[in-house]
């Protein structure tokens, strides 16, 4: 395999062309063009590392060329190549994102020393991005689904958000909806991948230990803590980006003391008396409306506005039914290497069921229940007798309050229609009696009894 980087050189000289090339493609892979229109088709079906490109083109010009490869390969290097000292020109150019430029006639030591100065920038991006998905694979980040127009929107917005090492996030959204997926997306797209992502849950600690949680506390702060004291959750994300989620619990005493650390980077911890100063990036996530909070006195209008730098709400799962399936194939996937199974696919049926599921417990649910299916059951397809646990749509409350069958003028043979109805019954829970009385609403000895009635194979 050649691992040799690909250089584009666009240029309607051919003089320059084949002097490029052959200075170039000793040691580097080249491409050629003599247009900028042929430049972006061949930037579009070859992986180019660097783009050596004239300002002065037939057709579309270099600054025209370099603002549509920018706009379709952002993180592309381009050099400017120009026959006149136009400073302004140039100016308006590395404007565009060019990387640096060259004076024609070209030096062959200032080609060489641009063009090795842009690879290394190149070289240096691609280790960075391999670190980058080392961490995303470690936190299963790059299974994240985004199917639905609701959950690309969310994912847009935390690629903005990540370009900005220190803007404060306020993450909105059920319970089990994603919402430290989304945070930990911040955190591994940005600057700050490689350092700490700490997470500590607001509502799961005693009022007690919240501030010393968040804070730390020195030695001797207080009767049961450590001799020597203990780092708070704040001081270990140094550098990295901290998550506070279920913020809407925090107490008020604590809000002060955050609000104050949002304002200076500064706080004490705990009965301690010397300030520390960290660099990190805060994350606020709520399962409730913090502007009702504000509104009902029980959360700081000062500290909300100071978290609402950007927000963004994340839907829950009954409102983005393009991801259901996508995420349960995932999960499917994870906990068929776990259990070691070898589901490979869910039928239609499975399929409707899971679509039209509530979902109440968002993707936490889904996910737990995929897993029960891949450790309890066997074989290659996830059936709808498989997914009987989660009740079918008759069972439903809405379901079952909304159903209506309208009895024909010519009439109906009551018979039959509860013959096909255990039936479908005991099909949907793979012939246990116990889940297909659970699905007609009746107990198991009256179905029993009445697939005796009607001699229903079961």
């Amino acid at each position: 395999m050649d691992h040799r980087y690909t250089l584009l050189i666009v240029d309607d000289d051919r003089l320059l062309q084949n002097a490029l090339n052959n200075i170039l493609g000793e040691q580097y892979h080249t491409l050629i063009a003599g247009s900028g229109e042929e430049a972006l088709e061949l930037i579009e079906h070859n992986a180019v590392d660097l783009v050596l490109l004239d300002i002065r083109l037939p057709g579309m010009d270099g600054l025209e060329t370099l603002r549509q490869i920018k706009a379709n390969e952002r993180d592309l290097l381009v050099i400017m190549m120009t026959a006149y000292e136009d400073i302004q020109t140039v100016i308006t150019s590395i404007r565009q994102g060019a990387y640096d430029y060259l004076v024609k006639p070209l030096e062959m030591e200032m080609l060489e020393l641009v063009v090795g100065k842009a690879l290394e920038t190149v070289w240096l991006k691609k280790e960075v991005e391999k670190l980058r998905q080392g961490y995303l694979s470690q936190f299963h980040i790059e299974d994240v689904v985004a199917e639905s127009e609701q959950m690309r929107t969310v994912f847009d917005f935390a690629a903005k958000v990540a370009k900005s090492n220190d803007t404060t996030v306020l993450i909105e959204g059920q319970s089990g909806v994603g919402k430290e997926v989304v945070a930990r997306m911040i955190h591994h797209r940005s600057r700050r991948f490689d350092k700490p992502f700490i997470g500590i849950n607001c509502g799961a600690i005693s009022k007690e230990l919240v501030e010393s949680e968040l804070f730390g506390y020195g030695k001797g702060a207080f009767t049961g803590g450590l001799a020597e004291g203990k780092q708070g959750k704040i001081e270990l994300a140094d550098s990295g980006t901290l998550l506070l989620d279920e913020i809407g619990e925090l107490l008020p005493e604590a809000q002060v003391k955050l609000l104050r650390f949002l304002e200076e980077r500064e706080f004490y911890p705990v009965g301690g008396s010397q300030k520390r100063t960290v660099d990190v990036r805060i994350i606020a996530a709520t399962n409730k409306r913090l502007e009702t909070l504000v509104q009902t006195g029980t959360f700081r209008e000062d500290l909300y506005y100071r978290l609402n730098v950007a927000k963004v709400t994340v839907p829950p799962l009954a409102r983005r039914k393009e991801d259901i399936i996508p995420l349960a194939l995932v999960f499917m996937q994870k906990f068929n290497q776990k259990f070691g199974k070898h589901f490979r696919r869910i039928s239609l049926q499975a399929r409707n069921m899971l679509i039209e599921h509530s979902w109440r417990g968002n993707i936490r649910e889904l996910k737990n229940a995929v897993e029960r299916v891949v450790l309890m059951e066997e074989g290659d397809t996830i059936e709808p007798g498989h997914l009987a646990f989660l009740g079918a749509i008759l069972h439903s409350p809405i379901s079952r309050s909304t159903l209506q069958i309208r009895l024909p003028p010519e009439g109906i043979n009551l018979d039959a229609l509860t013959r096909d109805l255990i039936a479908q019954a005991l099909e949907l829970s793979g012939g246990n009696k116990t889940r297909a009385a659970k699905l007609l609403g009746i107990s198991r000895p009256t179905l029993i009894y009445r697939i005796e009635k009607h001699r229903i194979r079961g």
